[in-house]
């Protein structure tokens, strides 16, 4: 039969069945045309988890195939030995069988003997790629003799696949900066090429060989992976993200990309790449609605087939962000049926972290305190890295604090003094300083003498005020040293772009509790965004901003 039409045909078979029966009517067939047919057996036969039916291997048609590419190896083309490689490593034949040792040995015979194409370079390499302990060696010849040609002339699968190998030599502890150098300048002018699946592999490559350097590169891929986000498989998703969380980057039309996709493929995408999606958001401080809706959405329907990582991270980040979908009542239900029925298996930090950001946004877990503040899980958490941090101190300090405060009714067990800390800032706590500077200036301004207020005052009940100022009972403003005869204690909130989301008005999680736990704590909280002083430009404007805010009754 004719090759044209011989694979014209076997694109149109769906199942080894009829890829063997097809097979069988054929009299003689070219090497091309067997590898082809075991290449296509490959394609329809393997699934994300492994071959769909090991009969397959028992076939007498199979097993014929297999028998001629073990013994005439030597007469193969260089086509049909690479192809059958590459079919038979991807059905999972054993690597030290017989036939496998062959095409192998083969195959690494004509490479050095230099009978390989540039094509045939790239077959061999991605099949070697493919084998758990691929030969180093062998990959390095592969290398070098591409390297024979101008690197400027590789395709974009060629440049593919030595990334590949040389994320694999960096394993073994080889030295490939010079060569990394010039590959990430030639991909440079590439990447408008390339395919989606391309993008992705470059990406998690540059991850994998830490080319913190290669910023053009990195940029130019973030941006071109703006356009593929539809057709990213879940895998090729995560490498992405991953690559914008490792580099830093933060990219507007990325994440509007993934603002239209998510909704759409939230019911099909595999929870791990929800997961990092949320992690994206939540590390870059990005309050997406649409994402965060559409997760809350697809967690109230799927959270009992998801692990007890993927349950936090599907939900830490609505705490970590201060926000409550329309969803919030069903989403924090379902929560807390699935805590019921699960609560042994979650790690002590995750469950930590979890219960943590749900006091964020005013989800009370009582039900599942007084395990969180018993002797046995502290001494869990103690015991497992990173043990009791200061994070995870402040983190119990403040679930005690929410329930002393806000769920007066509790009456489970209390968090022991010892486990409580003073006063810890969180890492978005601290004031910006250039706006701090201009606030307390007004302030002078205003009250004329700095001893009329104190900064970053140190409370008994672990937080930090910006700014204090004292009045007695008719309004009068006290020195800040004072401690009698002080009737009201005024509160400024400094807030600068630190303490919002990206892009937005709305406070972080950790700003929003300390704020509500201040007003509960007596203090009369006003908030300084950044937002409402930014256009102010001088002093006495700002001093007049300050009057009216802190002093409404006094103003004009």
């Amino acid at each position: 039969m004719d090759e044209q039409l011989f694979f014209k045909k076997l694109d149109n078979l769906y199942t080894s069945k009829e890829v063997f029966y097809f097979l069988s009517s054929l009299e003689v067939m070219s090497d091309t045309m067997a590898s082809g047919a075991l290449q296509r057996i490959s394609e329809v036969e393997v699934g994300d988890n492994g071959l769909k039916n090991p009969g397959l291997l028992e076939n007498e048609v199979f097993r014929a195939l297999c028998f001629q590419f073990e013994f005439e190896s030597s007469k193969l083309s260089n086509t049909g030995l690479l192809n059958a490689l590459q079919a038979l490593i991807k059905l999972r034949i054993d690597p030290q069988s017989t036939l496998m040792t062959s095409l192998l040995s083969e195959s690494e015979e004509r490479l050095g003997r230099g009978q390989l194409t540039a094509e045939n370079l790239c077959a061999l390499g991605e099949s070697l790629l493919e084998l758990e302990a691929p030969s180093c060696a062998t990959l390095e010849q592969i290398v070098n003799h591409m390297q024979e040609r101008d690197i400027e002339t590789w395709s974009p699968r060629e440049i593919v696949m030595v990334y590949k190998i040389l994320q694999v030599s960096v394993r073994e502890g080889k030295q490939c900066q010079k060569l990394l150098n010039r590959l990430n300048s030639v991909t440079l002018h590439t990447v408008s090429k390339l395919s989606p699946n391309f993008a992705s592999v470059i990406l998690n490559s540059l991850v994998v060989l830490r080319q913190t350097r290669a910023v053009p590169l990195v940029t130019a891929l973030c941006k071109h992976s703006v356009k593929h986000v539809p057709y990213f498989t879940d895998h090729e998703l995560v490498n992405v993200l991953e690559a914008f969380l490792y580099f830093g980057q933060k990219v507007q039309i990325f994440t509007e990309a993934l603002e239209r996709h998510v909704p759409k493929s939230i019911c099909t995408m595999h929870p791990q790449t929800v997961s990092k999606v949320m992690q994206y958001c939540c590390k870059k401080m990005i309050l997406s609605k649409p994402i965060f809706e559409a997760v809350a959405e697809g967690f109230i329907s799927s959270a009992d087939r998801l692990t007890t990582d993927q349950i936090a991270a599907y939900i830490v980040p609505f705490g970590t962000l201060n926000y409550l979908p329309p969803s919030a009542s069903s989403l924090f239900r379902k929560l807390e049926t699935v805590l019921h029925t699960r609560l042994r298996h979650f790690q002590p930090h995750t469950l930590l972290n979890l219960l943590h950001s749900c006091v964020l946004i005013q989800r009370y877990p009582i039900n599942f305190l007084p395990k969180i503040f018993s002797p046995y899980f502290l001494q869990k958490l103690q015991a497992q890295p990173p043990g009791l941090n200061r994070i995870v101190m402040s983190q119990l300090t403040q679930l005690f604090l929410t329930v002393t405060l806000e769920c007066p009714f509790y009456e489970g067990p209390k968090l022991l003094s010892k486990y409580q800390v003073k006063a810890s800032p969180t890492p978005h706590s601290s004031p910006d300083v250039h706006l701090f500077k201009r606030v307390k200036t007004g302030l002078l301004h205003l009250l004329k003498k700095r001893i009329y207020f104190a900064s970053e005052v140190s409370t008994p009940y672990f937080y930090v005020v910006d700014i204090e100022i004292k009045l007695d009972e008719e309004g009068f403003v006290l020195p800040a040293t004072q401690l009698e005869e002080v009737h009201r204690r005024i509160a400024l909130c400094v807030d600068g772009q630190n303490r919002f989301c990206a892009h937005s008005h709305n406070l972080l999680g950790e700003e929003a509790i300390k704020q509500r736990h201040l007003q509960l704590l007596g203090y009369e909280v006003v908030q300084i965004p950044f937002f409402e002083i930014e256009s102010l430009q001088n002093t006495r404007k700002m001093a007049d901003y300050l009057h009216k805010k802190i002093f409404p009754c006094t103003y004009g």
